[in-house]
């Protein structure tokens, strides 16, 4: 995952460059999430110039696809959780981004599931028109979901649900790489001084993959104020890349 610790270090040598003085953790601190979260939100509208480009046939084959590395990106963030009605509605998952899918809870039965797939519906006059229709109205077979504030599930019976979704991301322990709630942030001993170190047990790195490390000294460069130049980013990024691990 992209590392806080190398986001963090090179804003503070890029600002040193740009003579805009030091760059505080907390100030560092405060505009993690908001990039995080605008470089999440581009992968939706990237992923649909990308499906242009295959819909006219000049995608790339392969592991050069453009839609297929969004894709592999977006899956760092696909998950399920099982919902249970109250008061008649579903309450949605508090780091819910956008849903995906949604189907019946159901059961495996000799490897077979009865879970049944749940259409999901945006617009409240497309739900109303379907549920007055005799043709069209929602059954057990066919369950119809209405998604606004909450999740309303038709027909109503159904009390278990399963939605699959892209959750909005979050953070990853720099030590074992494991996911945690906390949002990003950097933390060191000995801070502003010549010999400060990065604490990896109090600080949390990005939760997007590391080739977004660029993206993110960029995006967070701006609302620091940094003049920084695409050139410059990739230029330093690569260098740090080429030198052993500490």
């Amino acid at each position: 995952m992209a590392s806080v610790n190398e986001v963090y270090s090179a804003l503070k040598n890029l600002a040193n460059k740009d003579e805009r003085g030091f760059i505080t953790p907390k100030v560092f601190n405060t505009f993690t999430t908001i990039a995080q979260n605008k470089i999440f939100n581009d992968l939706f509208s990237e992923m649909t110039k990308a499906q242009s480009l295959r819909a006219r046939n000049i995608d790339a084959k392969t592991h050069l696809s453009y839609v297929k590395r969004l894709e592999e990106d977006l899956a760092y963030f696909a998950k399920e959780s099982a919902i249970t009605q109250s008061n008649g509605v579903f309450a949605k998952p508090e780091d819910l981004s956008r849903i995906i899918s949604m189907r019946t809870a159901g059961a495996y039965v000799f490897n077979t599931s009865s879970s049944i797939p749940i259409d999901v519906i945006y617009d409240e006059s497309k739900i109303d028109y379907i549920l007055r229709s005799d043709l069209s109205a929602p059954s057990t077979s066919h369950p119809v979901a209405m998604v606004a504030d909450n999740i309303e599930v038709f027909p109503t019976n159904i009390s278990n649900i399963k939605v699959r979704y892209y959750k909005y991301p979050e953070g990853r322990s720099p030590s074992t790489g494991a996911r945690t709630a906390l949002t990003p942030r950097y933390n060191a001993t000995n801070l502003g001084a010549s010999n400060e170190v990065f604490d990896p047990t109090t600080s949390v790195d990005f939760e997007l993959p590391d080739h977004y490390v660029p993206d993110l000294i960029i995006e967070i460069g701006k609302m620091v104020g940094i003049n920084l130049r695409d050139q410059e980013v990739y230029a330093y990024t690569s260098s740090e890349a080429q030198q052993p691990k500490q």
